[in-house]
């Protein structure tokens, strides 16, 4: 019996589902990966993505979600109603471990977050071998699986406490930038004309947008609060269409503020990995504030990293083990302990979490890794995003078997096409994502982080491909000995 019922009278209101999902959307550091890999012109890049990509994918959840909106399993219970229980399987297992890499990346932020809290500055990397790095962050996440069912409350509430701060902290980087230039400051990218904000296409260019797409794309995880709405099917909509112009207004903006602390011509090779602390760092010396602002964003980014942490780990973990069809999965994975907890699973986490990590640790420095980790996210994540679109594709193919009260384009032929389109793009640039953006390409890293991007992705698609046939043995096993 659901404990909760009683409470069924306390709905979740469409702005606060907004609000929530907007977390795991986008963020600071979504946008300083971006501007690292196209500079301004990443700002061009945001306008034209927030009208070809993110506006109907933001609906197309809006429209999915209206339609099974009793169904709180997310995008895997919309796999398994259009596709059937083996390709909701094949969702769920691929949503989950493309959400593992991130994982890793957290773990790791959290690692550099502490370093610029203890040192002020960014000589983490130069203090810390690899080999300790990768350790740090595999005992953060180990820690972290085994601890946080205790605490899941506590940190639920400071994922919101960290999430909100993140936010504000970021409008307050877009405030404090309309002020610097309202009173005379020039920006410090030079030349700062409209021809910085036209991109140059290049194989480095197209092979960024995996990681653009990675940074629009979770929307979904909003999902299984559509039971939790009074009138899901007409709010649920709302909750995107707030989430899709939240998501344009700030990397939009943030983008463009970005380019008038930093110059976008000569940007540092560590951005990726130290720039959001160089940003409030650079925001601090202009206002003469001293070290204060990166203070406050390093303690904000390690309360929403650790909270974050917490989460995606329980959270990830029981949404695989508990919504797929258990006969693909081995029994033991299933089984839980005396508190409820499908603790074979968390150590399953902990395996692959840790393959990647001793893996990416091969890599010549920190900066390499931490690189080679996000990038890996820009592959994966949206590989996953296409079984959202091909779900939507498959509903308005039978568009008579899914009534909903919310519609995305009336026009079933020219909702198909934009399916088809998402679908397309993202399957596209999640395999251009493969390339290598942030090392030279002939040299012995180029090639090094390019095996990784193959490697890495296969072994993890290798185990889910494993764990059906453990499942199968096992019952034919059992059924030899009745």
């Amino acid at each position: 019996m659901n404990e909760l019922n009683p409470e069924k009278n306390k709905f979740i209101s469409w702005p606060v589902v907004a609000l929530m999902d907007f977390v795991t959307v986008i963020g600071f550091d979504d946008i300083i990966y971006n501007f690292q890999n196209q500079g301004l012109a990443v700002v061009t890049t945001w306008i034209l993505m927030l009208f070809v990509f993110v506006v109907p994918y933001e609906m197309i959840v809006g429209h999915l979600g209206s339609v099974f909106s009793h169904d709180g399993g997310g995008m895997t219970s919309w796999v398994r109603h259009t596709s059937g229980d083996l390709w909701g399987y094949i969702c769920a297992w691929t949503y989950w471990v493309s959400g593992l890499p991130y994982i890793v990346d957290v773990a790791n932020s959290m690692v550099i977050s502490f370093g610029w809290m203890i040192y002020g500055n960014n000589s983490l990397s130069s203090k810390m071998s690899n080999a300790m790095f990768a350790l740090l962050t595999a005992i953060i996440f180990t820690i972290f699986i085994f601890i946080q069912h205790r605490l899941k409350n506590s940190l639920q509430f400071f994922s919101v406490i960290g999430g909100g701060a993140m936010f504000l902290m970021t409008v307050l980087y877009v405030i404090m930038t309309m002020v610097y230039l309202g009173k005379g400051g020039a920006p410090h990218t030079q030349p700062f004309n409209l021809q910085a904000f036209v991109p140059h296409v290049d194989m480095k260019y197209l092979a960024s947008f995996a990681l653009i797409i990675f940074a629009m794309n979770g929307s979904e995880f909003a999902a299984p609060y559509v039971t939790e709405m009074q009138d899901a099917k007409r709010d649920f909509p709302k909750a995107m269409w707030m989430l899709a112009i939240m998501t344009g207004f700030l990397t939009v903006l943030g983008s463009f503020a970005l380019g008038i602390f930093f110059n976008a011509h000569h940007l540092p090779n560590d951005l990726k990995m130290n720039g959001s602390y160089y940003a409030f760092q650079k925001m601090g010396a202009e206002f003469g504030c001293g070290q204060f602002f990166l203070y406050a964003f390093a303690i904000t980014q390690a309360i929403y990293m650790m909270a974050q942490l917490a989460v995606l780990l329980d959270g990830g973990t029981r949404m695989f083990l508990s919504d797929t069809a258990k006969k693909y999965l081995p029994a033991s994975l299933t089984k839980l302990d005396e508190r409820g907890l499908p603790i074979n699973g968390y150590w399953l986490t902990t395996a692959i979490c840790t393959f990647i990590m001793v893996a990416s640790a091969t890599l010549p420095n920190m900066n390499s890794i931490f690189n080679q980790l996000l990038n890996l996210n820009g592959i994966v994540s949206p590989y996953t995003t296409c079984f959202l679109f091909s779900s939507f594709i498959l509903v308005r193919l039978h568009n008579d078997d899914y009534p909903t009260d919310f519609v995305y384009i009336k026009n079933n032929k020219l909702a198909i096409a934009v399916g088809t389109w998402c679908f397309l793009i993202t399957f596209l640039f999640a395999t251009l994502g493969i390339w290598p953006v942030d090392e030279k390409p002939g040299t012995k890293t180029f090639y090094h982080v390019l095996t990784l991007n193959i490697v890495e992705p296969l072994v993890m698609l290798l185990i889910g491909g494993i764990l059906p046939l453990i499942a199968k043995y096992q019952r034919t096993h059992q059924n030899s000995h009745i």
